[in-house]
């Protein structure tokens, strides 16, 4: 899945459908950062910001999933952790 693919759920009238897109786009970019960081002295290019900061950001991307992921147990919204691949 690609972020394209969430384009239309995000514009749903239903709620439940606008959190699965929210929850779906989080994983995504979510994987992509990961990736990049785990292939830290791989990369094409050298990154601008420390190390650091990127798991800063992939801690609270972690944080946000798992609130994410509560909210949905708690309102019944279909959702499943993708970061388990």
């Amino acid at each position: 899945m690609e972020l394209k693919d969430t384009i239309e759920l995000m514009q749903s009238e239903d709620y439940k459908e606008r959190f699965t897109a929210e929850y779906d786009q989080l994983i995504i970019r979510y994987k992509k950062l990961k990736k990049m960081y785990d292939n830290w002295d791989h990369l094409s290019f050298v990154p601008r910001c420390p190390k650091s900061i990127y798991k800063m950001q992939l801690e609270v991307m972690e944080r946000y999933l798992a609130i994410l992921e509560a909210r949905a147990a708690i309102e019944e919204v279909p959702v499943w952790d993708c970061t388990a691949e």
